[in-house]
């Protein structure tokens, strides 16, 4: 009888069903005539029926106390689901292009926050039917120098490259008359020889740079709609855009993404604060500290290494922050981070509109002929300098002594986007090919400080590798006689 009973206590009632759903029948309270009692059994039965008369007296007025408490503190039993719908069914959820999860899918987005404040009536296996269509598992297969062993015996030893290959995630915002889009994290494409991207029905696509703001970490890849199966469009629909201003703490939030690498997984949990800044981080543009340091979204839904550029979704099914696993220590739990969609999306429909680059063979790639360092936060902060690649040298015979520059100037742009390394500089560059013209913005020095400077540069030939003059490498102070 125990497995059949099916209670719940919120309306202080008790109900007991049978194995088919039905109340029990209680028995008929007509019976059999019962004998006589002797004595004895009669005065054991009404002490008996004494006893359960106070039971009853008292059950009746201890239900006449719970009563009278419920009506003064205005108690009201939870309402009954409305008729024909079952706690927790799905509700469809439409995109910003009015589909619903059940309709045909669609790529056709543009990044534009809904407004929704997003109470939300589904549950965690919905949110995942319905935004896993959305998520990217992303590939970047990067080559990157190591030390080898004599490197440490030897100054004249070279440092030895190796392919290496890391693990992201990114969702799809939409497309254009000739890509489909998908947003990310920088630092999950950085420095990529390759992007590969693989979505919900296992198929993976070669992917291109579309734009990226190494500052906001954020990045835009693009695949060519031609290249792209009926089978895997069929599957696969644009995102829904939320407002991650009307994040409340408190707020059930879901991430999905690329897990360790793994495929795509879930986690859930709450928003644990909103407009939250990480004291360590401090954020610095290519002029020297920022204005407002960023701020994020952070939750105890588990965020790990390979969800970073993955989606963080409210109970409405929208995305309201993309995920980044590189915020985070490794020392901490419960405490991680996304970068809210309200505060950039501005920045991503920018990177939607770039122009798509692919990276250049090395034998064709351009350089602009200096050597150089990094000016970081410390060194701006200690010295001065503006942050961005400083020129330590400028090469003999390159573009950037055709084009005027000098010893001592900093370069803080490169075709409009921000440069704040030498390394950043690098990166940017393997998208060039030799003879094209960019412009670079320079900050140079003079008596009242550092002026503002746009020069036009054709960039030149990249030398060959085995020559040991290195455009565009890093160097360190004490091989140059640097005055800060």
């Amino acid at each position: 009888m125990s497995e059949f009973n099916n209670y719940e206590n919120t309306n202080q009632t008790y109900q007991y069903n049978t194995p088919n759903g039905s109340l029990q029948n209680i028995p008929n309270a007509t019976g059999p005539q019962r004998r006589k009692k002797s004595g004895k059994t009669a005065k054991a039965v009404k002490k008996i029926g004494a006893v359960t008369l106070s039971a009853v007296l008292f059950g009746s007025v201890a239900a006449g106390t719970f009563q009278a408490v419920n009506t003064l503190t205005g108690y009201a039993p939870a309402a009954k689901t409305e008729a024909g719908t079952a706690p927790g069914a799905a509700v469809p959820v439409p995109d910003a292009s009015g589909n619903t999860a059940e309709s045909e899918p669609s790529v056709l987005q543009t990044v534009s926050p809904s407004g929704s404040t997003a109470k939300g009536s589904l549950d965690v296996s919905d949110i995942a039917a319905s935004v896993m269509p959305s998520i990217v598992s992303i590939t970047n297969r990067s080559v990157q120098e190591i030390q080898n062993y004599f490197s440490f015996f030897s100054r004249s030893a070279q440092p030895q490259t190796m392919e290496t290959e890391s693990a992201g995630s990114g969702f799809i915002i939409g497309q254009n008359a000739e890509e489909l889009l998908i947003a990310t994290n920088y630092h999950v494409i950085e420095n990529a020889k390759t992007i590969s991207a693989c979505f919900i029905d296992n198929q993976a696509y070669e992917a291109n740079v579309k734009g990226t703001d190494p500052e906001n970490d954020l990045a835009v890849i693009a695949i060519p709609l031609g290249n792209i199966s009926s089978d895997t469009m069929s599957q696969i629909k644009a995102a829904s855009i939320g407002d991650s201003d009307a994040l409340k703490v408190g707020e059930q939030v879901v991430a999905i993404g690329n897990a360790l690498g793994y495929g795509q997984s879930v986690t859930t949990g709450i928003v644990s604060a909103t407009n939250r800044t990480i004291q360590r981080e401090q954020a610095f543009t290519a002029t020297g500290p920022a204005q407002d340091a960023p701020f994020y979204i952070q939750t105890d839904a588990a965020i790990n290494p390979g969800n970073s550029g993955g989606a963080l979704v409210n109970m409405n099914g929208e995305v309201v922050g993309i995920n980044s696993a590189k915020i985070g220590g490794t020392n901490i739990e419960g405490m991680g981070y996304a970068i809210p969609v309200s505060r950039v999306s501005d920045i991503i429909e920018t990177l939607m509109n770039e122009t798509t680059r692919t990276v250049v063979a090395a034998e064709k790639r351009g350089n602009i002929g200096i050597s150089g360092l990094s000016v970081d936060a410390s060194v701006n902060q200690a010295y001065g300098i503006p942050v961005g690649a400083y020129i330590a040298e400028i090469t003999k015979g390159g573009a950037a002594e055709a084009a005027g520059l000098q010893k001592g100037e900093v370069i803080v742009g490169f075709d409009g986007k921000s440069v704040t390394s030498i390394e950043e500089l690098k990166e940017r560059l393997q998208y060039y090919a030799a003879g094209e013209t960019v412009e670079l913005a320079l900050k140079v020095p003079g008596s009242g400080g550092y002026t503002d400077k746009t020069v036009s540069i054709t960039l030149g030939q990249a030398p060959a590798a085995e020559e040991s003059a290195q455009p565009e490498t890093e160097t360190t102070v004490p091989d140059y006689n640097i005055h800060w």
